[in-house]
């Protein structure tokens, strides 16, 4: 399925085999719902990360907190989401990281692009 989809220089599209890779990953984002979740991984993220099976890759894009890595071991945006809100960040953090610049370059870029 994924050969149908457009190639993007420098995107990894979310199909069906980035689901199935990430799956781990993504379970435990979505646990991140719940305070008591968020609390438990910042109390002990290695042992939280093992609670869910996450691959070497996986949790060395978390110790990490590069979001490019964790969309490459199978994040889905909007689960990873989930993740960065446990350190006060949003979508635009995120999307900064992704395109290499700061927040306040990003957003410009944003204004910018809706002009």
């Amino acid at each position: 399925m994924s050969n149908l989809l457009p190639k993007i220089p420098g995107t990894t599209p979310f199909d069906g085999e980035q689901a199935r890779k990430g799956y781990a990953l993504n379970k435990m984002c979505f646990s991140f719902n719940s305070a008591d979740n968020r609390n438990a991984f910042k109390a002990d993220e290695e042992a939280y990360m093992r609670q869910y099976g996450l691959n070497e890759q996986q949790a060395a894009a978390i110790r990490a907190r590069n979001v490019l890595q964790l969309i490459a071991a199978g994040g889905n945006a909007y689960y990873l989401a989930k993740f960065a809100g446990i350190f006060g960040l949003d979508m635009q953090d995120i999307g900064a990281q992704q395109t290499g610049l700061s927040k306040d370059e990003f957003k410009a870029r944003l204004v910018a692009a809706g002009q």
